[in-house]
Formats: structure tokens, sequence, C-alpha cells
């Protein structure tokens, strides 16, 4: 199965050498890495031509667009800037520019797609460094693959209708997948390096597009307090509970465009509380 990897990238000069040199040393090369530097101001650029020079299969695009860097609309953008410049394949993979991966990762990868006609979505597990081990980096529940390290099946991904340019991007498309019927499967012994701690740079106004994400995927009022509830305890930061609900109560005044239909948004709420069921009683 012919793979094409997407890197969004902005200020990576500290860890895109890793990343690219980790894929380089993949037991199952990917056809095509495009990195997409998005208005860096280092030498992430100059790396990535370096690399591009050395492995034929990887090559740099360049896309310009605001510093600020709100999670969610900024790296999808860039996304879509990399989606453009790839050719045909059957896997779509979207990664972050701060990954190690274990030499077997799209081997492993591609034997899920292979063995389940019906996996949509696949990727292993991100990692941190703590105290000199490399710990769970354990924001999400285990069924759900980071936003880091995605994998496509292409079908599952053109009927998801891509990616969405906003927070929540990485639920709603896991989401949306289920919906239509695609599986999302989690490999737990692929286990990856993540470089840079998740939200390291988000400031308040970032935290509140967490409960704006909430609103727009159709959550209501319930899931979302006891999504932003678990989220904040899972961060250790209590007091994101209040920046979470503050962002929903704000989208929802504002009357924000939801990312999914009606029908969708009945789905996930259904799918929601049945997980929360399935929790409480098993």
């Amino acid at each position: 199965m012919r793979i094409n990897i997407i890197i969004p990238a902005y200020n990576e000069q500290a860890f895109i050498a890793d990343t690219l040199q980790s894929l380089a040393s993949q037991s199952l090369l990917p056809a095509q890495v495009v990195v997409v530097d998005d208005n860096s101001t280092d030498d992430t650029a100059k790396i990535v031509t370096r690399f591009a020079e050395k492995f034929q299969f990887i090559s740099l695009v360049k896309n310009t667009s605001e510093a600020v860097h709100l999670p969610g609309s900024k790296v999808i953008r860039a996304f879509e800037k990399g989606l453009a410049a790839i050719g045909d394949c059957d896997i779509i993979v979207k990664l972050d520019a701060d990954l190690i991966l274990p030499e077997n990762y799209f081997e492993t990868i591609v034997d899920v797609f292979k063995t389940d006609e019906k996996a949509g979505m696949a990727g292993g597990f991100c990692y941190i460094e703590k105290n000199g081990e490399w710990v769970l980096e354990n924001l999400t529940d285990k069924d759900h693959i980071r936003g880091a390290l995605k994998a496509y099946r292409k079908k599952c991904f053109e009927q998801i209708g891509g990616l969405k340019p906003a927070m929540g991007w990485d639920t709603v498309d896991e989401l949306l997948a289920k919906f239509y019927g695609w599986k999302v499967v989690t490999v737990p012994e692929l286990k990856v390096k993540h470089l840079k701690p998740t939200g390291a740079s988000y400031d308040k106004t970032a935290r509140y597009k967490q409960g704006e994400a909430f609103y727009t995927l159709g959550y209501g009022f319930w899931i979302t307090a006891i999504a932003s509830a678990k989220l904040a305890m899972m961060k250790k930061k209590p007091l994101l509970f209040l920046d979470y609900m503050t962002g929903f109560f704000k989208a929802k005044s504002a009357r924000k465009p939801m990312l999914v239909t009606d029908e969708q948004a009945k789905f996930i709420r259904r799918y929601r509380w049945q997980k929360m069921k399935e929790k409480i009683f098993r």
C-alpha cells in the first residue's frame, strides 16, 4: 500500500531532523513525505532541504500564514497545502514535526489496513520524556488516535470530507469515520516519542477554543461539562474546566458554525453517552 505523509511544520528546527531520520529508517518506506514549512522564522526549511537532497521521497513545500498558533486552523491549513502536493496513494498520514517513530511503525500500520477492510484510521501512542523515562502522554482515551500521528485509509479520508480547519478536527474525524461505519484502530505496541509536550505554547484564547470545539461537535451542555472536567483533570489543571466552559458558551452565544450536520450531531451524542455508560457499568 502506498503511503503519503504530510508534516505541517512551524519553527521545528530542534526536532524536524529526528522526525525525518525516523521516517528514512522505516522498515517500510513511505512513497512521499511532504513537509509544509508554515512561515517558519528559524532553520526548519534548511534542515528539510538537506534531507530532501539525500532522500528522493522527501520534499519541501512553502506556506505563508500568520505566526499566531491557534490549535486546529493553522495546522490544518498547512496540511491542506501539503495535501495538494501529494500524488495518488492508499494511505494518507498527518504527522507532527516533533516525533520519533519506531522502525516498524508503517509496516504495522499497513498490516492493520490490509487485515481489516473496515479499518479507516490507525495509529500508535505518544510517549513523553519525564525524569529520564518515556511515559505515555495520557491525555485521551486509549481508543483515540492523537492528532500528532493520524493515518487514514484514503477512502475513509474522502468520505469524512478531509480534515476540518478548527480545533476538534482530530476528534470529529474519528466520530465521522464511525458515523460512516469505519473502525478507528489504535496499536499500543507502537510507542512514538513525542519530543514537545502537547499544548506547550497555548494561551488562554487557545484554551477557550477547546470549549468552542465541544460546541461545534454538537456535544451539548452536559457532555461538554463532563468532557471538560475529565480533560482538565487529565491535564492536572482543574481550573481549565472554567476556560473550556467559557469557550463553549462564547461559541453558543455567537452561534458558531457547526462542524457536523444535525444527523451527525445526534449520532455523536448517542455515541458519547454510550461510551460513558460503558465506563460506568463495566
